[in-house]
């Protein structure tokens, strides 16, 4: 039977999961789960394996550019406890994944910066089909230039285009065949 008070506990978790859900726009989320969750097994071998909700709650904020001023105010937390938190934590995480146990993470800001370097950061889909949809040769030739009136330049142009093809292997016909 389903109480009130499960009820709202399950509103909040799923509350949770939307929170910072933004990051999963740059960051491969599941990828760094699992990267954090090896880091934390090496600097605390008997704690609970993979990451917690909150650990990965907080990683999202993060990732979402959030400080932890802001990370605590949406999850109704002191902006000390979070940052605390923080530090016990998921910076300790950053700074085995970027080998540099002897180096302060610094700012909450540097966290970005460390995973991005370690490839952790994906390219947008926009960015993607920007990049896989650019002209590999483009030809501009000037048809006709003349003025029109003292003040007015015209100039007429052809432009051509040559985009990479959308399948990833060219299709080839065998003109050959026999039959």
């Amino acid at each position: 039977m389903l109480t009130l008070a499960k009820f709202h506990k399950i509103l909040k978790m799923e509350e949770k999961e939307d929170l910072f859900a933004e990051a999963a726009q740059n960051w491969d989320l599941e990828r760094l789960y699992q990267a954090f969750a090896e880091a934390k097994r090496q600097i605390s071998p008997k704690s609970r394996r993979g990451l917690t909700d909150t650990e990965k709650l907080y990683l999202r904020g993060l990732l979402s550019g959030c400080s932890p001023a802001e990370i605590a105010k949406k999850m109704f937390q002191t902006p000390k406890s979070a940052e605390v938190y923080l530090c016990k934590t998921l910076y300790q995480y950053v700074k085995k994944l970027a080998d540099l146990p002897n180096e302060s993470v610094g700012n909450w800001r540097n966290v970005c910066d460390r995973l991005e370097e370690g490839g952790f950061k994906v390219q947008s889909s926009v960015k993607a089909k920007l990049s896989s949809s650019l002209p590999i040769e483009a030809l501009v030739k000037i048809v006709d230039m003349g003025f029109e009136n003292q003040n007015t330049l015209t100039i007429d142009i052809n432009i051509r285009l040559e985009f990479p093809s959308t399948s990833e292997t060219p299709k080839k016909e065998d003109l050959d065949k026999n039959g």
